[in-house]
């Protein structure tokens, strides 16, 4: 598609948001999905099918304007997969794939659930492979350590995600529990490994770089979310049924999920405090961003790994910060929720503006 043409679809109606769209706009469904998991857990299943139907919608509604800007917008796609800045937010797509299908899973639909882990396993290969690649062979002349960031750290959690999905499939095949477990595990340790080495790079970036109160964005909660994630995942291997790889790995992860748990509740403050530093004390404004929902996730996911950590290993301490930890990201669920809805509804009224006025001048 040539330049012309994509200046003829940015006059379109909306054209100029979907070009713009964010990389990693599917963390509203990892978010609003995981808010779904924690509200089932706990009980309250009116609140967790209605965040299911929304992250359902989300979920097709995404795919078909990433679709719609990958044909349209080819240039702008392929130069967010090789900027540093925004090439790992794709892996959004994998792990609301995965949680969406989790809680599918619980409702009782299995066989949707297949599917998308199917999709979510191969795009977690191929994203895997070709992110990294673009990123890291495909060099424009800047330094790539200076762009390092927080969407760096879904590249873990996409793994987490998967490994989650395969536990969650385990009770119902039986005849490919050998399989499944393998996939588990392998996907847990990938995931974990990869957490070691973002933080890394991230703690490199930092050291040499610096962070400014603007480029701390929340995308950097992924940071706690990815830990969170490798506790829901490390105790559902736990709890799952045996396998030879499961067996072989279960009292190291048992172990592991306690350690990480105390890592993610010990973030917590921390990203709190550089909230402050961002917000309050640099002034920096707190409005809608797409990336506020990587936000949501990691606290989200937080609760989860809590209420699963203190039923698996009998920690009653644990399950009540889990509880709590729900509440507030209820809290920062909706806010960001309202956000985004009042986000469209202005654009939408732009939108009508606009078309009138280029009415009248016509």
């Amino acid at each position: 598609m040539n330049a012309s043409t994509q200046v003829g679809w940015r006059g379109l109606p909306y054209g100029t948001a979907l070009e713009k769209l964010s990389p990693g706009y599917f963390a509203l469904v990892m978010g609003t999905s995981i808010m779904s998991v924690g509200f089932h857990l706990t009980g309250f299943e009116v609140l967790s099918e209605v965040l299911l139907v929304i992250a359902v919608i989300a979920y097709v509604v995404l795919w078909v304007l990433f679709i719609a800007r990958a044909a349209i917008f080819r240039a702008e796609t392929t130069s967010d997969i090789r900027n540093p800045e925004k090439a790992f937010a794709y892996f959004t797509i994998v792990a609301g794939t995965d949680v969406l299908g989790v809680r599918l899973v619980y409702q009782g639909y299995a066989g949707v659930a297949v599917v998308l882990f199917m999709v979510g396993a191969l795009l977690w290969f191929v994203f895997g492979y070709l992110l990294p690649r673009q990123v890291l062979m495909t060099r424009d002349g800047l330094p790539i350590l200076a762009r390092t960031n927080g969407t760096w750290y879904i590249w873990s959690v996409a793994s987490q995600s998967l490994a989650i999905g395969m536990t969650a499939l385990r009770p119902h095949f039986d005849g490919e529990a050998r399989w499944i477990g393998i996939i588990a595990v392998m996907s847990w340790s990938v995931g974990v490994a990869l957490y070691i080495g973002v933080s890394v790079l991230v703690a490199l970036r930092i050291i040499h770089h610096g962070v400014t109160p603007a480029q701390f964005e929340p995308p950097y909660w992924v940071a706690m979310g990815a830990m969170a994630i490798a506790v829901v995942a490390g105790s559902n291997i736990v709890a799952m049924e045996s396998t030879p790889m499961v067996d072989a790995v279960r009292d190291l992860v048992s172990g592991t999920v306690v350690v990480f748990w105390c890592f993610a509740a010990w973030l917590i403050p921390m990203l709190l405090g550089a909230g402050v530093w961002r917000h309050v004390l640099n002034k920096v404004p707190l409005t809608y961003v797409p990336t506020l929902w990587s936000m949501v996730f990691p606290m989200g996911m937080f609760a989860v790994a809590s209420i699963n950590i203190g039923r698996v290993d009998a920690l009653p301490v644990v399950e009540s910060i889990g509880y709590g930890a729900l509440v507030a990201a209820s809290v920062v669920w909706l806010f960001v929720f309202v956000a985004m809805l009042r986000g469209i509804v202005l654009m939408a009224i732009r939108q009508r503006h606009a078309s009138a006025v280029n009415l009248a001048v016509s």
